[in-house]
């Protein structure tokens, strides 16, 4: 066996495998509804392209810095203070090829063997193999749609050991869509200064909020909060450029510092041409951000309460992300068309195959009983999907 024991320790991300499964049967010609991939459907915006273009044209394709341009973190430290009052200099911010890039390197930079990290359950998929690869040892907090999928400060400081060195913090939430209040946020924050942790705050989502919600960076609530947290963004969501592969983060200097010595040893600068486009996206014109973020709500609404008509599922509202994740505990255990369905992994697998519509189980992100579907698909498709949804639980 040549392959090292720590790769062997983790799984592919089930969320890609889905999407791929979902692709092989549309090249097959089959018509799948895919509620899988966490991608927007809108295409990334004119001004952006362009100046991606013009970028080539001129010949912007050289080696840039490995922590991203300078007109490019400029943009970043201008969009911290204007949306957040946070202020940080051009060696507190890193510029990575994408947002699950930044983490990578930040679990890299911080953690040591045997070091514990919590996170709370669901969990976007990537969080535990990352802290596997670099030596740590993930230690969960379950919660469920009783609960609004929130951990309490109470929750956190009953598994703090001696070897707790971080928390991590996704709001909103990727598979849930739960965001956390301003109030949660202090609540949670008093208990990690307490005990010295570090706070990964994955806010990916931020630009995606509905119902008047008001986002807050955990990062604005002290001076003291913003010198242990390691804020996480990018332009993959809220300006539909999931391609372009552009993520960011934003901490203490020294961690910032050893980020970018590792990705110096590994992928040194994104792409060039990426660069120029994620600068012009935040700089430029942001009114895509609004028609986006108003047709997400709107398809939020409507599978909401297509899914709660649906005799055994329960659907929680979320308040940020393009994701609904659904308790499907009481579909289980049943038959449905010939199939008996005994797990929220087989009802994934018979929905693809009687349905034709691809949702990701919740297993994937340790919640059994749970299914997430994005709605980051036309309205058309999610009719459609619903409607064969409701069509598979039907008794024959």
């Amino acid at each position: 066996m040549y392959l090292s024991k720590r790769v062997q320790k983790i799984k592919p991300s089930p969320t890609l495998a889905i999407d791929a499964k979902a692709k092989a049967l549309k090249a097959q010609g089959i018509d799948i509804i895919s509620f899988g991939t966490g991608e927007p459907d809108f295409d990334t915006p004119q001004n952006i392209k362009n100046v991606a273009i013009d970028a080539i044209n001129k010949g912007f394709t050289k080696y840039c810095p490995v922590s991203g341009t300078i007109d490019l973190k400029n943009a970043i430290i201008n969009k911290f203070k204007i949306d957040h009052n946070l202020e940080y200099t051009k060696e507190e911010i890193i510029v990575s090829c994408g947002a699950k890039h930044s983490l990578y390197n930040i679990f890299q930079a911080i953690f040591n063997d045997g070091d514990e990290v919590i996170i709370p359950a669901p969990y976007w998929v990537s969080y535990p193999d990352m802290a596997i690869l670099a030596g740590a040892k993930p230690i969960f907090i379950n919660t469920t749609d009783r609960n609004h999928f929130k951990v309490s400060a109470s929750d956190i400081e009953k598994i703090i050991t001696k070897k707790t060195k971080a928390f991590v913090l996704n709001s909103p939430s990727n598979p849930t869509g739960n965001t956390y209040t301003k109030e949660e946020l202090s609540e949670i924050a008093n208990v990690c200064i307490k005990n010295n942790l570090l706070i990964i705050s994955d806010e990916i989502y931020e630009k995606l909020i509905y119902d008047s919600f008001q986002f807050f960076s955990i990062a604005q609530l002290s001076k003291e909060l913003k010198e242990r947290t390691i804020v996480v963004n990018g332009v993959s969501k809220a300006f539909a450029m999931t391609g372009w592969r552009i993520g960011y983060a934003a901490g203490p200097k020294e961690i910032i510092s050893a980020m970018t010595k590792i990705q110096s040893q590994s992928t040194s600068s994104p792409t060039s041409i990426s660069l120029k486009a994620a600068t012009e996206a935040l700089n430029g014109n942001k009114d895509c951000l609004e028609t986006m973020r108003t047709e997400f709500e709107e398809r939020r609404n409507y599978i909401v309460e297509r899914l709660n008509k649906i005799d055994g599922i329960k659907c929680l509202k979320p308040e940020g992300a393009f994701y609904v994740f659904p308790n499907i505990s009481e579909l289980l255990g049943k038959e449905y068309n010939g199939v008996i369905v005994n797990t929220d992994m087989e009802f994934a697998d018979y929905l693809l195959e009687q349905a034709k519509i691809a949702v990701v189980p919740g297993s994937a992100f340790g919640a059994k009983g749970y299914i997430r579907l994005s709605y980051a698909t036309s309205m058309k498709n999610i009719i459609e999907g619903i409607d064969r949804l409701e069509r598979s639980l039907l008794k024959k």
